[in-house]
């Protein structure tokens, strides 16, 4: 074991995590939200042709590897006149794959609450609307915190995916580390520690969100 090389290692890793995986996860975690708030109410709009396309973006999205995506856009989206540098490619990409699978999370929360809390609203004067954003998406919210906060934890590991279009990320920096010394087995393990203790964080942050929900659940 080689541990002047590990303990060289650790700080450029730690750094590309700080600088690139997380910055990375945040954007495209945030940006992911949001396209999937609006195809899962895109799905339950009671509008065919709108729940039918935003059915066809998640079955894409679900259908087809994340690697793909990733080089459609990066590598594909030139030959239409479109060319991205890799940090928006990577952010775009990592944001409408979550988009794809958090939309089905959400809408799968939204029908999860009583059809009585719809029809409370709409009896003290609520539209449609009022209801969904001031009753049914609050509570939705809470309902869908453990298995999108799962969706994050994995966000953090498919960004490693990103070092493949030169985005420099705690991966990339492992590899350009452990190329020249050779000593692949060690560095990769001391990066999947960084991402082990990342994703420990993430973890312990999930369940005190859901111990300070649990104190309004009915």
């Amino acid at each position: 074991m080689n541990w002047q090389l590990v303990l060289d290692s650790i700080g450029p890793i730690a750094l590309g995590a700080i600088t690139g995986t997380i910055p990375l996860t945040i954007a495209s975690f945030s940006l992911g939200l949001v396209i999937a708030v609006g195809m899962a109410l895109a799905r339950i709009s009671g509008i065919a042709w709108l729940s039918g396309l935003a059915r066809a973006y998640i079955s894409v999205i679900r259908g087809t590897p994340m690697l793909v995506q990733l080089f459609v856009i990066f590598y594909g989206m030139p030959q239409v006149g479109i060319t991205l540098d890799p940090w928006p490619s990577a952010i775009i990409a990592l944001s409408l794959n979550v988009g794809g699978y958090a939309a089905e999370i959400i809408r799968a929360a939204i029908l999860s609450i009583p059809r009585g809390q719809w029809e409370a609203a709409a009896m003290i004067g609520m539209s449609r609307g009022q209801a969904l954003w001031r009753i049914v998406l609050p509570q939705a919210a809470r309902v869908s915190v453990p298995p999108l906060s799962n969706t994050l934890i994995s966000l953090v590991k498919d960004t490693s995916l990103a070092s493949l279009i030169l985005v420099t990320e705690l991966f990339r920096v492992a590899q350009r580390i452990a190329a020249p010394s050779g000593e692949f087995i060690l560095i990769y393990s001391v990066a999947a520690v960084v991402y082990w203790v990342i994703c420990l964080a993430l973890s312990g942050g999930q369940d005190r969100i859901e111990r300070r929900l649990e104190r309004y659940a009915v």
